[in-house]
């Protein structure tokens, strides 16, 4: 398959087209309205890829806006992310950030609109009462015995709730529409409620905030955006939606439009299971590697460009699926191939001593940056007597294909010479702990006459070489749908992968790794991808994160 990401058109791509060509509108503008009480995961990545690229691919406008109505759960500490992980993946909002709280006023005058109007009224009936009436998708609901209050009751009473005269769930603003409606969103939904508690951005001067479906639809209104991008969850509110934009005073009437989300296996895309698995130490942070948050996969050493490639190549539908993890995985290998330098780590040191080599001999051999592309250079790389291999690349009774050292057996060191094992060293307690060896002289960048070695292997000098932290991560959880409903009572957190992480310490890497800047992505040969830890690689630590291993399972799943 044709591995680079392509545009297919997509429904809401022709729906924006469309509306340009017939004069609808004269400029796209979006928006990217996250609330602020998370990080966000890669089902985020796809709707900023969404708003923000249809509104840079036919030249409009995208504003990141976030959606501040519940000031308990919310921090600037999400706000500030938020705005990197934008800024990461690449893209640009148009103008300041915007917050739904900016438009408090006139959201609060539009509640008074429709109180005027007889469309709205205050119900102090407990949250409990208002469930039980509110009816089933079989029954209608029970109107409200405060329903029928008058125009001139309302306005009062939804001023003393505006002053504070009232304590938290005394009562609440409804919409008045139609409590036997098919749509339970429209039996007279909730348009304020009380909350006595602080807010980022406005500190006390609001003791009552709008809910999310009134606050969302009056500030798509009030900021002129022309198509308003959300996922499918959001299709029964649609006629909530248009109520709320054609009952009050506005300037523009936005139309909503639903896309799937995303749904991947392996993971969780809940921002609230996510802060629950940080909350109770699962996890180590937001932005832990295992996580798929935004943040948790760059911290990982995934790139924006494969985020991106990831978006338009699961494309944008109607119809809920689950995408393969392996699917991400593919996207970020097959561009790290391309860009990631290479260079050699040993993951599991086992010392090697070369006899026949001189004492206190260097030889600087000279390896490619990158075999498949001559634009990274080369480096210089020590070889000494004593070098380090990976401790799976020895074995003493090799099993059959064996492509590896073993013992009377030969190898390639990757650049280097053809090495042959010809002793053991073991402990007390049988480990193996150090391999004696000879060279060939004369295999530097030709192969021995005469014989075949067995194949060809990592390694670094002994002499010059860093110690590394490595850290491997593997899938979080060891189901595909950890949060599938189930009739065993168990739910995700039963099935967190207890073997997520692996920390190997005193890990053996080129020099040239310890010098490398935060973030940087390489590929350690034979064994994967891996960046530096964006927190915790300076310069006296060197930690690596893996990325994703070599290894594309996906690719060849699609040739079949």
């Amino acid at each position: 398959m044709n591995q680079e990401a392509k545009a297919p058109a997509h429904f809401i791509r022709h729906i924006i087209r469309d509306d340009l060509e017939a004069g609808r509108h004269s400029a796209v503008m979006t928006r990217f309205p996250p609330e602020p009480n998370g990080f966000l995961h890669i089902g985020h990545a796809k709707s900023i890829c969404l708003n923000f690229g249809m509104a840079e691919e036919f030249a409009g406008q995208c504003n990141l806006r976030f959606d501040d109505t519940n000031p308990e759960k919310e921090e600037q500490l999400y706000i500030d992310a938020i705005q990197d992980d934008v800024r990461w993946l690449g893209f640009k909002w148009h103008g300041d950030i915007r917050y739904a709280s900016n438009y408090f006023q006139a959201i609060h005058d539009a509640a008074v609109e429709l109180i005027q109007k007889g469309l709205a009224y205050v119900d102090h009936q407990d949250a409990e009462q208002i469930r039980l009436n509110r009816g089933t998708l079989k029954e209608p609901g029970k109107a409200s015995p405060y329903r029928d209050r008058t125009v001139t009751e309302n306005l009062a009473l939804f001023a003393q709730m505006r002053n504070g005269d009232f304590a938290e769930g005394e009562c609440i603003l409804r919409a008045k529409i139609d409590m036997a409606s098919p749509n339970i969103n429209l039996r007279d939904p909730i348009l304020y409620r009380i909350r006595k508690v602080t807010h980022h951005q406005t500190g006390n001067t609001w003791c009552i905030y709008p809910m999310y479906d009134f606050a969302h639809a009056l500030s798509d209104a009030i900021e002129g955006i022309t198509h308003s991008i959300c996922t499918l969850e959001f299709e029964d509110h649609r006629p909530l939606y248009d109520w709320c934009v054609e009952n009050v005073s506005c300037a523009s009437r936005p139309h909503q439009y639903e896309f799937a989300r995303l749904n991947l296996s392996y993971a969780l895309t809940s921002k609230r299971k996510l802060k629950q698995l940080v909350d109770e130490g699962h996890v180590n942070s937001w932005d832990d590697p295992r996580m798929p948050t935004i943040a948790g996969l760059r911290r990982r050493g995934y790139t924006p460009a494969a985020i991106r490639n990831f978006c338009e190549l699961i494309g944008v539908t109607k119809a809920d699926s689950l995408v393969d993890i392996s699917m991400l995985e593919f996207t970020i290998r097959d561009d790290l191939d391309k860009n990631a330098a290479r260079r050699m780590c040993v993951l599991h040191p086992l010392k090697v001593v070369i006899e026949n080599y001189p004492d206190g001999q260097i030889e600087k051999l000279n390896l490619p940056n990158h075999p498949k592309d001559e634009s990274f250079g080369s480096r210089t790389v020590p070889m000494t007597r004593e070098i380090y291999i990976d401790q799976e690349d020895f074995a003493e009774i090799p099993p059959k294909k064996w492509k590896r050292l073993n013992t009377g057996g030969e190898v390639r060191l990757r650049g280097g010479y053809v090495i042959q094992c010809n002793q053991v060293i073991k402990d007390a307690q049988d480990n193996i702990i150090e391999l004696r060896c000879s060279y060939d002289a004369d295999t530097l960048g030709k192969n021995p006459e005469g014989r075949k070695v067995n194949g060809v292997i990592h390694w670094v000098s002994a002499d010059y070489c860093v110690d590394a932290e490595v850290r491997i991560y593997d899938r979080l959880f060891t189901e595909a749908l950890p949060d599938a409903n189930r009739d065993d009572g168990k739910t995700f957190l039963d099935f967190i992968n207890p073997a997520s992480l692996t920390v190997l310490q005193n890990c053996k890497a080129e020099m040239s790794l310890r010098d490398c800047e935060a973030e940087e992505v390489f590929q350690f040969e034979r064994e994967g991808y891996f960046c530096t830890d964006r927190h915790d690689h300076n310069e006296t630590a060197t930690v690596f994160n893996l990325t994703v291993g070599l290894r594309d399972s996906w690719a060849k799943e699609q040739e079949k």
